[in-house]
C-alpha cells in the first residue's frame, strides 16, 4: 500500500519529471549559448521551464536572456550596482572578456553584413566562406602590408571569434572530405552587437580610417605642413 502511494505520488508530481530537465538546462546554459537549431528537445524543455530557470539563475546574479524569434538562449550578469549604491557586490559568474580591435572590428562588419541579409529576407542563415570574410576585413587594413601576413592575422581573428560563438565552422557539403571553409554566422550577433554599439564602433572606425589615411600621406611624402 505504501509502495503504491509512493508511485501515484511520483506520476503526479510534474516537478518530478521536470528535474532532470531542468538539471541538463542549467548545465549547458552555465557552460554556453542554447541553440534552437541545435538541440530542440532541450529548448523545448527551456520554454516549458522557464521561469523555474529564471528564478533558479537569479540567486546567482544571473539572467536569463531568451529570444524564440531567433532560436538562442544565454545567461547575462546583472549589472553591477552604482558606486554610491551600499548594496553588496556579487562576485561575477560570467566573467567579461575585452576584445581586441581585430576582434571588435570583425564582430562590427559581420553584425552588418548579418544586418543587411535580413533587410533582404529569404534565407534566416548567413553563410560566408572564408574568402568573403578575408575580404570584409581586409580594405579596412594598412595598403602595402604583407598580403600573406595579413590573411593569417584574419584567420587567426576568424578563430577567435568561432571560439567566442559568434562563427560556426560548417563541414564541406557533399559529403566531402575537404573543401573551402564556410562559416555560419550565429544569429545570438544580434544581442551582443546592438545599434548603439554599432553607432559608437562606426565613430572609432572613422578615426582609424583618418589615421590610416595620415599614415598612407606620410609613407608618400604627402603629409601635410
Amino acid at each position: 500500500m505504501g509502495e503504491e502511494s509512493s508511485n501515484a505520488f511520483t506520476a503526479a508530481d510534474p516537478m518530478v519529471g521536470a528535474a532532470p530537465d531542468l538539471s541538463v538546462l542549467l548545465v549547458s546554459l552555465l557552460k554556453g549559448v542554447l541553440y534552437r537549431d541545435d538541440n530542440e528537445r532541450q529548448w523545448a524543455a527551456l520554454l516549458n521551464l522557464q521561469a523555474r530557470v529564471r528564478d533558479y539563475v537569479a540567486v546567482l546574479n544571473l539572467d536569463l536572456m531568451l529570444d524564440e524569434a531567433e532560436g538562442y538562449a544565454f545567461l547575462k550578469s546583472r549589472p553591477e550596482p552604482a558606486e554610491d549604491d551600499p548594496a553588496p557586490r556579487m562576485p561575477r559568474l560570467v566573467a567579461r572578456r575585452p576584445l581586441s580591435f581585430s576582434v571588435s572590428l570583425m564582430l562590427a562588419l559581420l553584425r552588418k553584413k548579418l544586418a543587411e541579409f535580413d533587410a533582404g529576407g529569404g534565407d534566416t542563415r548567413l553563410v560566408l566562406s572564408r574568402d568573403d570574410i578575408v575580404e570584409l576585413v581586409r580594405v579596412f587594413l594598412p595598403d602595402g602590408s604583407n598580403e600573406a601576413k595579413q590573411i593569417d592575422q584574419i584567420e587567426t581573428t576568424i578563430n577567435k571569434v568561432a571560439e567566442l560563438g559568434f562563427l560556426q565552422k560548417l563541414k564541406p557539403s557533399g559529403g566531402a572530405a575537404t573543401g573551402p571553409a564556410t562559416f555560419e554566422v550565429r544569429r545570438i550577433l544580434k544581442a551582443f552587437v546592438d545599434a548603439q554599439w554599432l553607432a559608437e564602433f562606426d565613430a572609432r572606425l572613422a578615426a582609424y580610417h583618418v589615421q590610416l589615411a595620415g599614415v598612407g600621406d606620410a609613407k608618400n611624402g604627402t603629409g601635410h605642413e
